[in-house]
Formats: C-alpha cells, structure tokens, sequence
C-alpha cells in the first residue's frame, strides 16, 4: 500500500471515529469478565490490515486529558468533607443513657452503667435528743460500770449528744450525790468523771477490800514517787541526789506498777526522765499534778540550817 492509500486509509478512519462518551454503553459482562469488558478502547491506526481487523481498543482513562483525573479528586474532597461537617451538625448528640421507656438490657447498655450516676447513699439520721431525765439515768449508768476516769467527749460520743450538754448535767450530778449526802461522790480525776466514795468511809471501805491483806508502797517508793510528782521530769540522779540514795530499784518497782513512766531523756546527760502516770492521779482521786498539796508545811523549821550543813 502506498503512502497516499494509507494517509487515505486513516483519514476515513479518523472521520468514522466516535469518542468513547459519544458511543452506547456495552451490555453487562459476565462476572469473571467483568474486569475486561469495563475498558472502553479507542481504534490505533498501526498495520496494513488495519481496516479487516476491529479496531484496537484504549482504556477511557487514556483518552481522557491527563489533568482530568487529578482534577477530580482536588474537587471531590471539599464536596465530601463538607458533607461530612454538614451531616455532623445535624447529628445530635447521643444521650448517655437509653432512651425513655427502653429498658438498659433493650439498649445494650448494663445496667450499672446505663444509669451513669453513683449509688448514693442516705445519711443517717441524727439520733433523738434525750431528755434531761433519760441523760441523768444514761450517764449514771455508764459510771458505774467504767473501771477509769472517762472523759465528757467520750461520753457524749456514746450518747451521740453535743458535748457542751453532757458536762452541766454530770456538774449537776455531783452537785446532787453532795447535797443528798451518799457515801459516794463524782468528781473529775485524771481529765475524766467517776465516781469515789467519800473520805469519810474510808476506814470501812479500806477494811472491806482489804480484808487483813496489805500491799502497800515501803517508804522508800513512797518518798521517791513524792520526789517524782513534785520535781518531775526528774532523772534518777536526780532523785538519787535528793534522797541521798540509790534509787535504781525504787523506780522500777513504781514504773512496774505503772506510777511512774518515762518521758523522753534529758538534752545534756541523755538520761531518761520520769513522770507520774494516769494511774497515780486516778489513785489519789485528782485531776491534774497541780492539785498536789503545797511542801511548805510539810518542812522542817530548820531546812535552811540542814541545808548549810549538808553544803
């Protein structure tokens, strides 16, 4: 074929040429076509038997301009992200907890956590106030039974009434044992309230518990421990300068027996210092070491001259 037949040749091809968009769609193909009946080819001029075979066919993709396809996504993204901002908006915001009159189980929802809210529980309710006879008798009672002094806050904890109440009403109480004259009282001793009997039976008292057995302090725990409730804290040279004794053994027979106790040591020897106790206060029916009778009368007339001569 000459040059002049085929410049011919392609010139009625490129005129009976239809553009792919222009042709009618093909009919489905099977499934495992598919992939190849969706090309949609274009014919390519190239051989002598050119017009006997069908023409060769080019994906759509390469005959549409090459800017087209990067054009499309550069503007079907800001479409799809405003759609999704849109959809978004009108979305409300959903509930916490299942919808009104859906049970939890219905919504998928535990139970526990359906609810979405803590167990509170109800506060107790604050006990009745007793009245001024049913306080007397519950306080009276209370000291009977205890084996130390008890202080107000402990009873009014027990009674769960204000503090500020408990206190007039046991003031009341000792005041009306005195008045009454029974052979016990209530007063305060060591920080707390309990009830004594009075001095005044005390030989009766003393014979009844006793009962022909003594055990009481020798005199020389009866001096150290005076020495200890009216100089303390006192170290035991220091009690051993005073009673012109060694008083090693004296003390551990008082902190033995609970009279007397250590209290931490001294800043420039180190050496332990000692204290009376709860216990020696609650025996001598006090409240606190400063209602200890005053040494005065108890010196000598001559102290100042046993003084210089023992100088």
């Amino acid at each position: 074929m000459s040059d002049e037949d085929r410049r011919d040749s392609l010139a009625d091809q490129a005129a009976a040429w239809v553009p792919p968009w222009e042709r009618p769609r093909p009919p489905a193909a099977e499934p495992d076509t598919a992939d190849a009946a969706s090309d949609i080819t274009v014919p390519s001029p190239a051989t002598d038997d050119l017009a006997a075979q069908p023409p060769v066919q080019e994906p759509v993709s390469a005959a549409l301009p090459a800017d087209l396809d990067r054009a499309e996504p550069d503007r079907a993204e800001p479409d799809r992200a405003e759609s999704d901002r849109a959809e978004s908006d009108r979305s409300e915001p959903e509930p916490d907890g299942p919808v009104v009159g859906e049970s939890s189980e219905a919504a998928g929802v535990p139970r526990r956590q359906a609810a979405g809210r803590r167990r509170v529980t109800a506060a107790p309710e604050p006990a009745p106030e007793l009245s001024d006879t049913e306080l007397r008798g519950a306080l009276e009672a209370i000291l009977l039974v205890v084996d130390e002094p008890v202080s107000e806050l402990v009873l009014a904890q027990v009674l769960e009434q204000p503090a500020e109440r408990v206190g007039p009403v046991l003031d009341e109480i000792a005041a009306g044992y005195t008045a009454a004259g029974h052979g016990f009282e209530l007063r305060r001793a060591a920080g707390g309230w309990r009830l004594y009997t009075r001095p005044e039976y005390a030989t009766y008292v003393e014979r009844f518990v006793l009962d022909g057995q003594s055990v009481r302090l020798t005199q020389a725990a009866l001096e150290t421990l005076a020495v200890v409730a009216y100089k303390q804290p006192v170290t035991r040279s220091r009690i051993s300068a005073i009673r012109g004794v060694n008083c090693d053994g004296v003390i551990r027979t008082l902190v033995t027996r609970g009279l007397v106790e250590e209290c931490g040591t001294e800043t420039d020897s180190g050496a332990f210092l000692y204290r009376t106790t709860t216990l020696f206060l609650e025996k001598l029916g006090l409240n606190t070491v400063d209602e200890l009778p005053p040494l005065a009368p108890f010196l000598p007339d001559d102290v100042e001259e046993l003084a210089d001569a023992t100088r």
